[in-house]
Formats: structure tokens, sequence, C-alpha cells
């Protein structure tokens, strides 16, 4: 019986989607716009057909991407249905479980967060105030108010364009262990809002020229709506591997084994022999953060670029371990155009490429939502194809 392996590139959009408008996105082409800044190198993702699938989304040629196809290729692009554009519900309807709810917002002014709100997590962690509630890029408010987190003890608490609320603290002075903890307060507490994630976002440092956060993020998202693959997989006794944040993204329900890593250059490294070990049947589910989280939300069109020849070079690790009828699909969750105004994802078509092993490569062209890569995994593994 063959595998499915399931690699998501955070925030690699190929495409202004038709109503990036209504998101204030009209224009945003990710990977369209840094192969437009900057000379690409991407031979692999390129001969599973990136290239193609960007150009298929865009209307027009992605300059640089005419590598030789592989005779294996899948490739085409997808348009996003749930109402967001943001990590939850992009792996969810991925995963094929679009989210059955709206997601919950809070205010774009400052303060951010109700005064209630701002009651209820101060109530479950003890504390002595929160600072930030406002909107914000994470790496910034942690350089502006750090030092007064030092000093008072209060956690700096934040938000952005999603649903999101993120709490920064050091890792050491407040403690790690102790920040988790009051994430999973803050998680039931805003669950009646329907926020997708509270994140802990633990730094270290002493002062505000050398505050840097620690790999020991964590996510602690709303429960994802059942049926997904994750889910199928379980109930068929298959082995599962969960690779990064997947995780996290799914509240740990039927993620398999877990495998974290420092970035995902370790997550490669974790990644491989996991792959190698992989039985038939078994499905591994990855996310690749560092894109978004390290250039995307910073603007950093050249470290974008960077990380993405990176990512290429180590995909050409990742095809050799390959057997016989393995499905390989490579997408994105949402979009992060680091050309973009502002520090927020974008609203774009993801594309939608890989192999399959033994079979001619072919153009799946628009599919017209993200959960067509989920039943595609469903029906290769011959898992149920939906919960009634």
């Amino acid at each position: 019986m063959a595998r499915a392996i399931f690699i998501v590139l955070d925030s690699l959009g190929c495409g202004s989607a038709h109503d990036s408008a209504s998101f204030g996105d009209e224009g945003a082409d990710t990977l369209g716009h840094i192969a437009e800044a900057i000379a690409l190198r991407m031979p692999v993702l390129d001969s599973l057909g990136l290239g193609r699938a960007a150009a298929l989304s865009r209307g027009r040629p992605l300059p640089g991407f005419n590598a030789p196809l592989h005779p294996h290729a899948l490739f085409g692009y997808a348009v996003e249905t749930s109402q967001g554009k943001d990590t939850p519900s992009g792996h969810w309807e991925l995963a094929g479980a679009p989210a059955d709810f709206s997601f919950g917002y809070f205010s774009p002014g400052s303060p951010a967060f109700p005064p209630a709100l701002v009651a209820a997590i101060v109530e479950a962690g003890n504390l002595p105030g929160i600072i930030g509630n406002c909107h914000a890029a994470g790496v910034a408010l942690i350089e502006s108010f750090g030092e007064e987190h030092l000093r008072t003890g209060k956690p700096i608490v934040y938000t952005s364009v999603d649903s999101v609320l993120q709490i920064a603290a050091h890792e050491e002075a407040f403690g790690r262990e102790r920040l988790y903890k009051l994430c999973r307060s803050v998680r039931t507490i805003v669950d009646p809002l329907h926020i997708g994630r509270v994140i802990a976002r633990p730094f270290v440092g002493t002062h505000a020229g050398n505050f840097k956060r620690t790999p020991y993020r964590k996510d602690f998202s709303i429960p994802p709506p059942y049926g997904n693959i994750l889910d199928r997989a379980a109930e068929a006794k298959r082995d599962i591997v969960s690779i990064g944040k997947i995780g996290d993204i799914f509240d740990h329900r039927n993620t398999g084994e877990e495998i974290k890593g420092a970035d995902d250059m370790d997550l490669f490294d974790r990644m491989l022999p996991a792959l190698q070990q992989l039985p038939d049947g078994g499905l591994l589910f990855a996310n690749f953060v560092d894109l978004d989280t390290d250039f995307g939300h910073r603007r950093n069109v050249a470290g974008y670029a960077a990380g993405l020849e990176k990512f290429d070079a180590r995909m050409a690790e990742v095809l050799p371990l390959l057997r016989d009828g393995d499905l390989l699909l490579v997408s994105a969750d949402h979009s992060n155009d680091p050309t973009w105004p502002g520090t927020d994802h974008t609203r774009e078509h993801v594309p939608i490429i890989g192999m399959l092993t033994g079979a001619l490569s072919r153009s799946i062209g628009r599919r017209e939502i993200f959960a067509d890569a989920g039943a595609s995994i469903a029906d290769h593994l011959g898992l149920r194809a939906s919960y009634v």
C-alpha cells in the first residue's frame, strides 16, 4: 500500500484570489513579486511544476521558472473558501475539513482587547497586569516592551488581523512552563469568541538591543472540525507522523508521532529519517513555518528568497526517498507577500504541486477549494471519503 506525504510551505501564495480586494490585498502575489525582484533558483520545485502552477494562477509566466518537468509531476493551484487568511483555516481546509464556523477577531483599534477579557487573563495567570494590548508585529513589540516586562512581570499580550491572541514573556524571568500554563488558561477563556489560536512567544535577552525569540513557540488552537485526513487516517489505524506545527494546529488530535525542530532546516533533518521509516499506508504531514515568521511578516524579500532556495535544495533529498506508488503534495496554507504594505498575511491562491510515482505528469488546473488536496490524499490512501 502506498504512502502520502503532504508538505505545507507556510505562506507561499502564488497570485491574488478573486476576493482579495475584500481583504485589502488586491494585487498581492507572494511568489510572483519575489521572483520579479530576485532571480530565484528553485530547480526541484520548478521541476514539480511550481512555475507552471504560478503561471496558471497569475495568468502570466513566473520569471526564471522554466525547468524541465519531472515525468511524474502534478501541478495546479487552489482557491480558499474559508473566510480567512490564516494558519488554522488554511490547514484545516487543505486537510479536507474546512471550518464550519466564523473565526472571531479583536478590535483593530487600541486597546485591542475588551476590559473584561484583560481582567480574565490577569486573574487566570495571577498577574500584576498586561502590557501591549494592541495590534503589532511581535518582534518589534518585544523590543518596545521587553524591558518593562522584565521590570514589572507583566506579559506582553497582542494580536494581529488574524484570529489570534499572542502572549510574549521572558523564558527565564517569567518562565516557559508558566507561559504555557497561562496560554492554556487563556485558550479556554477565548473559546466562546472563536479565536483561532493562542500563541506562546517565549524570548530571551537582557535589553532591547538583544531580545530574541526562542524556538519554543507553542500554539494552542481551537479544535478543528472533524473529518480531516488525520482523523480519517487514525480511524483506519494508519501510521501518522506530524512535522513542525501540525500537532498544534490540529489540537494534537490524531496527529500521531509529533516531531518538532528549532527551525526549518532542523525539521528537515528530522523529517528525512521519519519518511524513510514511514510504513506503507502511512501519512506524513509537515509544516515549514520560517518563510512566514522570519521573512513574510518582516517584509524581508531577500530573506524570503534565500529561504525558498534553501528549502528547494532540501527537497532534492526528499524525492529519492519516495517509493513506488507514493503521493507527494506540496502546498501552502495562506500567503504573505513580503513586498506588500503592513505585516500581515495576504489573500491569494496557493500552489498545489508534487508527484505521484508511477503516473504521468499532468496539470490539475484550478481547484475551487483547498480541500481537494485532502480529498486526493484520502482517495490515494483508501480512506473514508468524508464524514456524514
